[in-house]
This record gives C-alpha cells, structure tokens and sequence, in this order.
C-alpha cells in the first residue's frame, strides 16, 4: 500500500462530496504519474488548497481511467480518474489545519522547516506525489480520529478572505476562475521590500539561474536565445563547450512588436525554426514582468504553440501562483494563462540541472518538476 497527494481546491471539494465521493480526479498531465504510480488500495490523502488543511483520505478501487463527464467542473479538466472509496471525508471547519503540532511536528514533509516559511510547500506542488509510508500511517490514523471524535477548526479571517477571494467569470466560450490577491497576505511585504532594490548579489543569482536553465535546455539539444543584455554575463556560467548553442539573433519570422516582446524573454529554447520553452526568471524584480511578458505573447500570437514558465526562489511560490490568476491574465483569447505558464522553483531546476544523461532525454521530463496553479 502506497500514500499520494491528492489536492483539492474547496470548490472541487465540496463538488467531490456532492457527487457521491467515489470519484476522484486529476489533469491530463498527470496521466502517465498516476498511470505508473498509484494501484488499487493504494490511498489518497486530501488536502485543501488556500486553506492548508488535510480533508480527507481515500482508497483507491480501480485503475486509471478517462472520462470527461463534468463532476468538478463543467467542461471538466480532471479527466484522469479513479473510483475511491471514502474512508475519512471532512467538512473544511472541521479539517485539520497543516500547522497544528500533532501534524507539522510529526510529518517528515513539514517537521524539518519553521512555520510561516514557504520552503515546506514544495511538497504540494501537484498531486500524486508520494509519502513516506510513516507519514502516510500517521495521517490516516489521524484523520480518522478526527472523524470519530471531531474537533471544530473555525475557519480564520484569513481563510475566509482566501475564499472570497476568487470568482469565476464569463469569457467568450467558457467560465474560467479569476483570483484578485489579497494585499493584506504575509508575502506581500517581502514584494514591497525587494522590488527597486536588487543588491549585485541577487542580480549574480539572477543570471546564474538564467544560465542554468539555458545550459540545461543546450544540453538537451536545443538552441538557446537569452537578451543581448545579458548574454556577456549568462556566458560566465555555461561551459564553454556549449557559447555556440546560444543564437546571436532570433531564426523567427513575426512582426517587429512580437520580436521585440520575444527577444526580452529571459530564456528561450528553440528547435529549428520553433520556440519550445520560453522562461522568465524573477528572482527580486516584480512578478508581474514576467507574467505580462508572457500574456504579451500570447495576446500577440493567439495561436503560438509554446510553454511557459516562471523561475523564481521557493518563497515565492504562493506570490506567483496567486498573481497568475489575475483577471488580466485569465481573460486572454487562447485561454487563461494559468493553464499555459508554470511555475518552476530554483530547487527545481538545480535538481533537473543535477540529473544525469540530460543529453539523452526529452524536455517533457520539466513535467516533473513543473507547479500549476490548482483551480
């Protein structure tokens, strides 16, 4: 028997239990994690986003399966399903809030960081993800405890203000979900802080970073394309075996004003003539840079098949996930970018730069490490 992570916004939770609790789902992206990993009686154990609470725990009865029948959403996108059967399902006042010491002091995933500090969440960045068995036992036990002998977890201010703070609107073929920040969270003072006060130590890792990931994608084959502002500097830090997999000019043909926009993108990873990955690295400088850079794009190009991604350090996960689902962002022509741009930590890609063979595998295995923002 095996534990995965099963994430659950509180609008998918409480359409889950409204459906009868016996099916549960995940994106097409995570077919071929949930094709290989999970098993039946394995369990999945549920958490709720924005309110970071543990809800519920499922077994799993069947095989993956496809069907599109709306149960979270109608057009639905969690697709990849599973029949479960409930054996812990909680209402969100009365689920078990992550930083209760009985659950941060005890689980491997939460134990070792200190409370208010984001680096714990790496964890959470997509479900399926597995537990350690112990972890996986103790949460099981611990849920059902809840279930036979409840305690009431009144839901904060806080809570309340992340519930309100998101809104579904009409676009011209579909409802998509919408999120205004609420200026009032913890990190937004680390935003007000860092931004127009970028030390030459944060611009070193800056580059640095932007140089890890165009050597990684010139490792996998790819040409690289980085500003010409900072290609001197990004040059520093990549072998010197791979300066020719970085392009003087860009092999593109669009107008001058979507050029422009491109050749501004921190990294980009072409084939041929083809932009596969474009990356933006926001490391102080203001999230919405990147995002608008990206939402230029694809209001310029409606039609361009590429992927985006933001870097940035892992304590500004939450910031970049939450500023993503801007109505300006999610009201675009091809879609809300949210469902086009993840987010990548640095920890991440020094992971995925440390993996051996990189030469001899294929840019999906980014899919491993990448973090959309749950709806």
């Amino acid at each position: 028997m095996a534990y995965f992570l099963d994430l659950f916004t509180p609008e998918t939770w409480l359409a889950f239990r409204e459906n009868g609790a016996d099916v549960t789902g995940f994106r097409e992206r995570h077919k071929r994690l949930a094709g290989d990993r999970v098993s039946p009686g394995d369990i999945f154990l549920c958490y709720l986003t924005r309110l970071s609470r543990w809800c519920g725990a499922l077994q799993v009865q069947s095989g993956t399966y496809h069907d599109d029948s709306p149960i979270f959403d109608d057009p639905d996108p969690f697709t990849v399903r599973f029949k479960v059967e409930p054996i812990v399902v909680l209402e969100p006042d009365s689920a078990i809030p992550i930083y209760e010491d009985k659950v941060w002091n005890m689980l491997s995933i939460t134990n070792q960081y200190e409370r208010g500090h984001s680096s714990w969440t790496g964890f959470f960045r997509g479900s399926l993800n597995k537990f350690e068995d112990s972890d996986g036992r103790y949460l099981v036990e611990l849920l059902k405890q809840q279930k036979d002998t409840p305690r009431s977890y009144p839901l904060t201010e806080k809570d309340k203000r992340q519930l309100a703070s998101k809104r579904k609107v009409r676009s011209l073929d579909r409802e998509v979900e919408v999120e205004v920040p609420d200026d009032v969270e913890d990190d937004i003072h680390l935003e007000e802080k860092i931004v127009g006060t970028q030390s030459e130590t944060d611009s070193r890792e800056s580059i640095r970073m932007q140089a890890k990931v165009a050597q990684i994608g010139a490792e996998m084959g790819f040409r690289i394309w980085v500003p010409r502002n900072d290609k001197t500097r990004v040059l520093e830090y990549v072998p010197m075996s791979m300066h020719e997999k970085l392009l003087e000019s860009l092999p593109l043909n669009y107008d001058d004003t979507t050029l422009r926009t491109i050749e501004q993108i921190d990294v980009l990873w072409l084939r041929g003539r083809s932009m596969n990955r474009a990356f933006e690295i926001e490391h102080t400088t203001a999230i919405y840079s990147g995002l608008l850079r990206m939402a230029d794009l694809l209001a310029l190009q409606p039609n361009m098949n590429i992927r985006l991604h933001i870097v940035a350090p892992a304590d500004r996960r939450g910031r970049v996930l939450r500023e993503i689902r801007r109505p300006v962002f999610s009201l675009l022509d091809r879609g809300p970018l949210y469902e086009q741009c993840s987010f990548l930590s640095y920890d991440s890609i020094n992971s995925l730069g440390e993996t051996r063979h990189l030469s001899h595998m294929n840019d999906t295995i980014i899919a491993e490490y990448e973090e959309f923002t749950e709806v």
